[in-house]
């Protein structure tokens, strides 16, 4: 069992407990009330409700429990599969899904319907509660991931991750128009000190970020950009984006106040990833199309 601690600041002043909670956690607000029902956040060591106003200087506990991995069951989720063998299979994300079960989102997501899909034939090496799973993407991030179905392929697709050796390429639609045609951005990343949803980049407690960007098309007041990821930290691109002056658009997090409801969540989408086959030793690489929200917003700021 395990304990979150957050402490508000002057600038959280007012806002309700399950709006700050869900602000500064992976928590969403229906999942802060289910854990007050069951008595596991506290403030100031008192039991509240979820319409409590947060003050400056409030100690907020949440008491987290280890994930049911019994629970995790198979669910029929028609998958969008590219390419399926007795190693591996690659599959499309949607926007909204999430990869595997966690606090909040114990149904519905990608393990759930692998699950489903591979039966018993996915790697254990990660747990009950991630089968297959070798990397991931934010949940509202579209795009491709490659998942492996024996021990033996995920060592070697892990290998490759570790080695930067995986073609990775992103397109996004960020906010402004991007000077140069190019560019590195050469960062450490880790988590932010203050916003436990949030990550910067810091030399503290951090590790070597690099995304290499390229202009694709600017845009009314936008640029499409392409990137290719020599690391895969949490939220990398939408970090070193917004470090460079133009953040993601429709980034809750790392973007501007308002946000872009249209588009649910990040203009991000994972379109290309390439590896060499486990067993066929072989160069293999697959690409998908954007989902429909990033295409509609494109399509609007493009032509305006």
């Amino acid at each position: 069992m395990d304990l979150i601690v957050l402490t508000a600041t002057a600038e959280d002043n007012g806002k309700r407990l399950d709006l700050y909670i869900s602000q500064n956690s992976d928590y969403s607000r229906n999942s802060v009330q289910i854990l007050l029902d069951n008595g596991d956040i506290t403030v100031n060591n008192k039991s509240v409700t979820k319409s409590y106003k947060i003050k400056d200087g409030d100690c907020v506990q949440i008491t987290v429990h280890p994930p049911k991995d019994a629970q995790i069951t198979p669910e029929n989720i028609p998958l969008d599969i590219y390419y399926e063998d007795s190693d591996l299979l690659v599959v499309y994300k949607p926007k909204g899904m999430v990869v595997h079960p966690a606090n909040g989102n114990e149904s519905g997501t990608l393990v759930n319907a692998l699950m489903f899909h591979c039966k018993d034939s996915l790697s254990g090496i990660n747990g009950e509660i991630r089968p297959g799973i070798v990397h991931r993407i934010d949940k509202d991030t579209s795009g491709l991931l490659v998942v492996a179905k024996n021990d033996t392929a995920h060592e070697h697709l892990a290998r490759q991750f570790k080695e930067h050796s995986i073609t990775r390429v992103y397109n996004a639609i960020v906010y402004g128009n991007v000077k140069n045609d190019e560019g590195d951005i050469d960062a450490p990343i880790g988590r932010h000190k203050t916003d436990r949803k949030k990550f910067c980049i810091t030399p503290v407690n951090s590790k070597n970020a690099f995304t290499h960007y390229k202009v694709l098309e600017r845009l009314n007041g936008y640029t499409l950009i392409e990137a290719r990821l020599k690391t895969g930290r949490t939220h990398q691109i939408r970090v070193h984006m917004q470090s460079i002056g133009h953040p993601l658009a429709g980034d809750p997090v790392y973007g501007p106040k308002s946000v872009i409801k249209e588009l649910d969540g990040q203009a991000l989408h994972a379109g290309v990833i390439g590896f060499i086959h486990p067993t066929k030793n072989k160069y293999m690489e697959f690409s998908a199309p954007w989902c429909e929200q990033f295409s509609k917003f494109y399509n609007k700021v493009r032509y305006k």
